[in-house]
């Protein structure tokens, strides 16, 4: 038996290349969630599994770790809807289901010098359930809440064909083009707009929106949000990855694959990956789970000669801020998602209420997500920090009187979800490819939750249920 070890600060961590092993071997390449999903439906199904993460961490867009403090950071503010479905059958087959703390039922808007609005269902059948939410609501006025009455239709009853028939357009010209208040667009659908894709009306695929607001407005229950009751690593991640491992799968944290070699005898399927150290690894399949961008790199050049490949090009990824603050005091009292349509602002929470295991002495911790970052990027942590403080003590003007910043962390990712501009979504590849031994999962792949939690998850599950396609056993 041949072995290549790596150690990281943690642990030693072994790469088995054992001739004997007659199961079918595979490679997943990325340590995120829908790479963890993958290994572990295919670890399931009988396969060796060798999954390989550049990081030192796992989780991806869901990754944790511990500051010098012992404190928990995110690399961003990770909410459960009641619209997802396959994440939650994967944590209850792990058994960790309960993990979940669901919120109250309802959108939380938070404005400049502490204005508030919210809009709340009613256990009624759909579209019933969204009266109070459309005539209750007093921030908006009654002409301004029928135009979006109007709208209703095609987000309710729209059908694929039409969904994507809207790709062409952006949001904001969607919304324009059916007469909703443009007041309406500024206060309620922006920050929806940025908590979803991280991007503004203006440049956000009008399909995109259609599809996830059809999904939420069909079912009573998909709106409603919950937490883990701790952090991603300990509560989803870990569990994951100690599944994996316990029915004998592989993960190596600190291996880079630098490019994906095509087969010396087979340019349609791939022959080995090949790390960034040159040690080259070779399997019987490989399932790439990787951001766009760096997908993009380590695929062989001849690919991108094939029209599948070709069109990965064309997409590319979003930058995004995330900033984590501990107060002083409290300064909310709110359990659950806020939505700001007020920059830097977008969608944010205050982790010392929703998350038991961040709760710090009654005092606030709060999770921001900072969108569009695309113009926030060049400025220094200083800045940030200073926009995004002035925008959350607008929000809250009684409780963060006189109070201030105990620390803060800034997360910065160049390239986090792929960007769902207009036109791109006929780009988006499906889970099989041309080649032989090939596999892609990941938001940007072809499934209807795109670049979310729930999105990796069933990723993950088709590129796997493809690899365990009939024959392939």
């Amino acid at each position: 038996m041949e072995t290549l070890e790596r150690v990281n600060s943690n642990t030693a961590t072994t790469i088995d290349t054992d001739a004997g092993d007659k199961r079918p071997s595979v490679i997943v390449v990325g340590g995120g969630l829908a790479g963890l999903t993958a290994a572990k439906y295919l670890v399931d199904g009988g396969y060796k599994v060798t999954l390989l993460e550049k990081r030192p961490i796992l989780g991806g867009k869901v990754s944790a770790w511990k500051d010098s403090d012992g404190d928990w950071v995110e690399s961003g503010l990770h909410v459960f809807f009641g619209a997802y479905e396959e994440i939650y059958q994967l944590m209850r087959e792990l058994g960790i289901y309960q993990n979940v703390l669901w919120k109250k039922h309802e959108l939380m808007y938070t404005l400049k010098e502490g204005e508030r609005f919210s809009f709340a269902t009613v256990n009624l059948p759909s579209p019933l359930h969204l009266m109070p939410a459309a005539f209750k609501n007093r921030f908006f006025t009654l002409r301004e809440r029928l135009t979006l009455v109007k709208a209703l239709g095609p987000m309710l009853f729209g059908t694929p064909k039409y969904y994507a028939s809207q790709d062409k357009y952006s949001y904001e010209e969607w919304h324009t083009r059916w007469g909703i208040s443009p007041r309406m667009l500024k206060k309620m659908f922006l920050p929806m707009a940025l908590a979803l894709k991280f991007l503004p009306p203006s440049e956000l695929s009008a399909k995109i929106v259609l599809d996830v607001i059809g999904i939420f407005l069909r079912k009573n229950s998909a709106s409603k949000m919950g937490f883990l009751n701790g952090s991603p690593d300990e509560k989803l991640t870990t569990p994951l990855t100690n599944y994996i491992r316990n029915k004998g799968g592989t993960i190596n944290t600190l291996a880079k694959v630098a490019s994906l070699e095509l087969a010396a005898n087979d340019p349609q399927k791939i022959g080995a990956v090949v790390l960034e150290n040159g040690e080259r690894l070779t399997a019987d399949y490989f399932l790439t789970a990787l951001p766009i961008h760096s997908l993009k790199k380590v695929l062989p050049e001849p690919l991108f000669e094939q029209e599948f490949f070709a069109n990965l090009r064309q997409i590319k990824g979003v930058p995004v801020i995330s900033v984590q603050l501990w107060i002083d005091r409290q300064v909310s009292y709110i359990d659950n998602v806020l939505f700001s349509p007020d920059e830097p602002l977008s969608v944010y929470a205050d982790m010392g209420n929703t998350t038991p295991d961040y709760q710090c002495e009654g005092k606030s911790r709060f999770h921001l997500c900072v969108a569009p970052a695309k113009d926030l990027m060049p400025l220094s942590d200083e800045e940030v920090l200073q926009r995004v403080w002035d925008s959350l003590r607008s929000c809250f003007p009684e409780g963060s009187q006189d109070a201030k910043i105990i620390k803060s962390t800034i997360v910065r990712i160049p390239n986090s979800v792929y960007y769902p501009g207009r036109n791109i979504d006929r780009l988006r590849p499906t889970q099989k490819t041309p080649l032989k031994n090939l596999f892609l999962a990941g938001g940007y792949t072809q499934q209807r939750f795109y670049d979310s939690m729930e999105g990796a998850v069933v990723s993950g599950r088709l590129a796997a249920q493809e690899l365990l396609g009939p024959g392939r056993k």
